[in-house]
């Protein structure tokens, strides 16, 4: 037997070493790490929202109820830069009772790089690049609701039958502002993008993809004159009917203290599940906003839109609004409206409706 003094340690394989040892590979070095990725980026986030209440009241005949408290939606948002040039947006939506296309749902969820103001690409889901109002927030509208014009042909509800998509559907996007005057703002804006054509939320279904585009010039700084040209097609998700959607649009805006804004609007195709509903309509508004005082912003629209284009068939609405903001982001605003439904029923033709919102922003 050997002592503990005579026994010696057999020799280590280098080998053996190094299966013992975790190696650094090459490809790990090349990697960069988490943190360095995050100061690389520098990220910023922005938490953000807004809440719209509503009340309204109608003397419309033949009605379920001629009053009502409404949630008109609740939304929850937020954005910010990443890579100094990486502007990001993403944006939830909640109203109506849940259900196919109805209850909590995405908005907007962006990416828009902006290495220049003469050439910014935005990919992902936003607002169609067409008309003037479409991309206002409803806080910023002034009066109860969206005109007909940007309702019903710059699709916050489609007269062609595509389900609730806020002006909005998923594509991809260039735009630019040209040309710079002494006084800073840029005298040309133009934007032209590529889209699924199916709205929110939904794939492509026809292989045709909707281009969307708009320009304006702006001689003054708060004054913009333009034109918006749309090429699409529609296809119903539940009976695969396809419908062309061929529109144009031209108007100004001019936003500051006072606010006049304008668009004529025009469209060509039908509506999806129904053969027999026109293939043209039209639309049109007008609208001034004066600052009356301190904290109140009173406005005035005439709104009129006409389904296959006749005057038969038109709908006028004369509406007052009164926007008091007591404190920034919280709005109080009251409407009266008064609309002339020509297509409708002979009792149900002319009727008023009062409501009062509450916008909050947070």
């Amino acid at each position: 037997m050997l002592c503990a003094a005579q026994m010696t340690a057999a020799p280590v394989d280098a080998d053996s070493t190094a299966m013992l040892t975790p190696r650094t590979t090459d490809t790990e070095k090349a990697l960069p790490s988490l943190q360095t990725i995050l100061q690389q980026a520098q990220p910023t986030i922005k938490f953000g929202g807004y809440i719209v209440g509503k009340y309204s009241a109608t003397d419309k005949d033949r009605q379920a109820a001629h009053s009502s408290f409404d949630l008109r939606f609740v939304r929850l948002y937020l954005n910010g830069y990443c890579f100094k040039d990486f502007y990001y947006r993403l944006q939830m939506e909640m109203n109506d009772a849940p259900g196919v296309d109805k209850g909590p749902r995405i908005v907007d969820a962006f990416i828009e790089w902006q290495p220049m103001d003469e050439a910014r690409v935005k990919l992902g889901q936003f607002k169609r690049s067409f008309g003037f109002e479409n991309p206002y927030n409803p806080l910023d509208v002034g009066l109860g609701s969206y005109s007909q014009a940007t309702m019903k042909i710059a699709s916050i509800g489609d007269r062609i039958g595509e389900h609730k998509s806020s002006g909005r559907d998923v594509g991809i996007q260039l735009q630019g502002d040209l040309l710079p005057a002494q006084d800073g703002h840029k005298y040309v804006h133009y934007q032209v993008g590529l889209f699924n054509g199916q709205g929110i939320n939904h794939k492509d279904k026809d292989n045709h993809k909707d281009l969307i585009g708009g320009m304006w010039f702006s001689p003054l700084k708060d004054l913009a004159i333009g034109a918006f040209g749309w090429n699409g097609r529609y296809t119903s998700e539940t009976t695969g009917m396809s419908v062309d959607r061929i529109r144009w649009g031209a108007g100004l805006k001019y936003e500051s203290a006072w606010t006049v804004r304008g668009e004529y609007m025009n469209s060509v195709g039908g509506v999806a599940d129904k053969p027999s509903a026109p293939h043209r309509a039209d639309a049109w508004y007008a609208t001034v906003g004066v600052p009356v005082m301190d904290k109140l912003k009173c406005y005035g629209r005439w709104d009129v839109y006409r389904e296959a284009k006749k005057w038969d068939k038109a709908k006028t609405d004369w509406t007052l609004a009164a926007n008091y903001t007591p404190i920034k982001n919280l709005i109080f605003q009251l409407n009266l409206t008064r609309t002339f439904d020509r297509s409708a029923a002979l009792g149900s033709r002319r009727y008023n409706t009062i409501d009062l919102q509450l916008y909050a922003r947070f």
